[in-house]
């Protein structure tokens, strides 16, 4: 294969697969909020860069089997385009949804999807799940953007550290009113890079290693990870998203 070749291959494929401390972000832990808690609506769940449902799909399904109603969003051009495409097939979803609470779950880059809907319809959402998603950037974007820019498209480009899209995003306060927050990353992420872009100011953020030690999860098995369907479960049917139990493991 030539270089061009490989490195097409290890950028698309990397991105497409695109703390024992547990942290509570803020003083008290996350608030009870605007949105009502004691609703339960639908849950979407958003897939990241390239757009693949099948690993989000198995989290729907166990989402399902628990009695409720999980929808997995079809992204536009395999969620390698504009952000902001994405998140208006999220809002879509949303409003097909009826016009009481969602629970949001965002995989990989579409964790960054659920935070700017959420940032701009917050009294919608009830809770926000992300799962190894770069709040603030991956390297692997990066390079990517230096040194095969034809292999890097918006999306990409996007998920540069620093990019105007996650300055704008993080800027002031990451966890806006609105949802509770969850964001679950593993340390041996070598997709979102490194890890720790996953942590949200005002979260409840968790390392799975931290949590569950010796366990081994890599970035595109965070959506059918039985410790993480666990948590994303728990954090969903609970009265209030908090610190979980390591029983989670």
């Amino acid at each position: 294969m030539r270089r061009r070749e490989l490195l097409t291959a290890v950028v698309m494929a990397g991105l497409a697969a695109v703390t024992a401390v547990l942290v509570v972000d803020g003083p008290g832990g996350p608030p009870v909020r605007s949105t009502a808690q004691d609703v339960k609506g639908q849950v979407l769940l958003v897939p990241g860069f390239g757009g693949a449902t099948g690993a989000v799909e198995v989290l729907a399904q166990a989402l399902r089997e628990t009695g409720r109603t999980a929808t997995v969003v079809p992204v536009p051009g395999d969620g390698t385009g504009d952000l902001a495409g994405s998140v208006a097939a999220l809002d879509a979803a949303a409003t097909l949804a009826g016009p009481g609470p969602v629970d949001v779950v965002g995989y990989s880059a579409g964790g960054v999807v659920a935070r700017l809907w959420a940032r701009d319809d917050g009294t919608r959402a009830r809770r926000v799940v992300t799962l190894g998603a770069p709040h603030h950037g991956t390297t692997i974007a990066a390079f990517g953007a230096a040194f095969a820019p034809g292999t890097c498209p918006v999306a990409c480009r996007q998920l540069v550290p620093g990019s105007p899209l996650l300055d704008a995003l993080n800027e002031g306060d990451e966890t806006p009113e609105g949802p509770q927050w969850l964001s679950v990353w593993t340390t041996q992420d070598q997709v979102v890079t490194p890890p720790e872009s996953a942590r949200l100011e005002g979260a409840v953020n968790v390392a799975l290693q931290d949590l569950c030690p010796g366990i081994s999860v890599a970035h595109g098995q965070l959506p059918v990870d039985p410790t993480v369907t666990r948590l994303v479960l728990s954090a969903l049917s609970g009265p209030a998203v908090g610190p979980p139990d390591p029983s989670a493991c």
